[in-house]
């Protein structure tokens, strides 16, 4: 990919439907990949199992927004069980750390004691929310992080939330497959919407109202 690649373009490439990789954590060079099928997370149909709405309810987990988006990059490129390497390269990590500081990525955290032990970060562009990758350390934080999302989205009036690949864990929450053409028709919605505003929820809601946001009919 062309050492030209900047926050800016990164954006237009999300715009056209397409997002960046890396084959491991040293790759200086990206590719563009544009899956003829795309992963969605429907915000009208997420599904939360009864025990993590338990785990939720609970309070056990601290839950921010956007205190440490680097340590959540950092967290979700490292090395973990089953996985030796990652396809967030240094050079990703720098990118959006730019687009986190101009206001168009976020992270949600998960907190256990104090400890950073779960989380996601994702990509904001209009009413559509591309999320990028998430880890855990502690059984369901990172599950926690994603309905605190999920919540954040609906209240801030976001239409599309894509996952880009759809995997069990992700099934489990009510994630699907839909063709490329169907899912530019849902982006160009999303980007044609009034922006979604991803700070309509305070921080700290109890798990309950956490609840009520991500079940809640319109």
């Amino acid at each position: 990919m062309s050492e030209l690649l900047t926050p800016t373009v990164l954006l237009r490439a999300y715009a056209a439907g397409i997002f960046p990789m890396a084959d491991h954590v040293h790759d200086q060079d990206l590719f563009w990949v544009d899956p003829d099928w795309r992963g969605i997370l429907p915000l009208d149909h997420f599904h939360v199992p009864r025990s993590l709405a338990k785990v939720i309810r609970s309070g056990n987990f601290e839950v921010t927004i956007d205190r440490d988006f680097e340590s959540v990059i950092a967290a979700c490129a490292a090395s973990a069980a089953g996985r030796r390497t990652t396809w967030i390269s240094h050079r990703i990590r720098h990118l959006y750390t730019e687009l986190f500081r101009a206001g168009h990525a976020h992270s949600v955290e998960a907190r256990l004691d104090g400890r950073l032990v779960g989380g996601l970060y994702g990509v904001r562009l209009g009413a559509a929310f591309f999320g990028e990758s998430m880890f855990s350390r502690e059984t369901d934080a990172s599950k926690v992080a994603l309905v605190h999302l999920v919540a954040r989205l609906r209240a801030g009036g976001f239409t599309l939330l894509d996952t880009q690949f759809v995997t069990e864990h992700l099934k489990r929450f009510g994630a699907r497959e839909i063709p490329r053409d169907q899912y530019r028709q849902l982006l160009a919605a999303a980007l044609n919407a009034p922006p979604g505003d991803f700070f309509a929820l305070p921080q700290g809601l109890p798990g309950a109202a956490i609840l009520q946001a991500v079940t809640q009919t319109s």
